[in-house]
């Protein structure tokens, strides 16, 4: 059967403000209807982001699943995965910050054999003067402790943008609930020696009171789990060659028990 080309997993809380915009966006690009697909998962949202959702319920290349209560971004993503039917696999936030009309850079790499994962760093951009918020530093400090665990130089280990064949992000088996999620992928990777790149992409980040839900609560989590992977027994990866992606058998998909009503 023919598969899409491209998955895109897009985990929502309480987003009532931006979602209507980011999955129009997602509608008209980057890629055809017939390459992409859009699965959106509600995390249990306790605003009007179900009802906004109901709407996009019924549009072709559009899958919509609830979680009956919130369980963390992290259980979300996992969610999209396992329904997922592309070859690869592209996280993307419900909020404005990170711009759609990036991924076709970040996916390219993957089709071409050029990486395993693709990272999009919001710091390698030309004129993105980004303050150094608490935010920054935070992400500062991830990096080192990449660099110190498992070798791998990265500039923006906590980017929403974390692309991957389908294939293998089945294959990671990640447990994460919450924003433990980047640090799992990226910890998962580095054990299993496979290559990140880092592509740059744009970015207008947003404030607490615009929404932003992370905090240094999630950073010391974040932390814990860089820490964890890197003893703790990962299953090994058997990579498809990029030449083979487009031939791959579909995966498995779990069952619809989430969908919208």
């Amino acid at each position: 059967m023919d598969r899409p080309l491209v998955s895109l997993v897009v985990p929502v809380y309480n987003e009532e403000r931006y979602i209507q915009s980011i999955l129009e966006r997602l509608d008209t690009g980057p890629y055809s209807k017939t390459d992409q697909e859009v699965i959106v998962v509600d995390d249990g949202s306790s605003d009007r982001t179900p009802d906004v959702l109901a709407r996009w319920a019924t549009r072709p290349g559009f899958k919509i699943f609830r979680h009956p209560f919130n369980r963390g971004k992290g259980a979300a993503v996992r969610t999209g995965i396992s329904h997922a039917a592309g070859l690869v696999t592209v996280i993307q936030d419900a909020d404005l910050e990170y711009d759609p009309s990036d991924i076709p850079a970040l996916v390219a790499p993957i089709l071409e054999g050029q990486a395993h994962a693709v990272f999009g760093s919001r710091y390698l951009t030309p004129g993105n003067h980004l303050p150094w918020t608490k935010f920054r530093v935070a992400v500062h400090l991830m990096n080192g402790i990449v660099r110190v665990l498992y070798g791998v130089r990265l500039t923006d280990v906590n980017t929403c943008y974390k692309v991957a064949s389908t294939d293998l992000y089945r294959q990671l088996q990640l447990e994460c609930e919450r924003f433990e999620f980047c640090a799992e992928v990226t910890a998962k990777l580095g054990r299993s020696g496979l290559r990140i790149l880092e592509v740059p992409i744009q970015y207008r980040p947003r404030s607490k009171a615009e929404g932003k839900k992370i905090g240094w609560r999630d950073a010391l989590e974040f932390a814990h789990t860089l820490a964890k992977w890197r003893w703790k027994r990962v299953h090994p990866i058997h990579i498809t060659p990029a030449a083979r992606l487009r031939s791959a058998s579909p995966p498995d998909l779990a069952e619809p028990i989430l969908t919208h009503s």
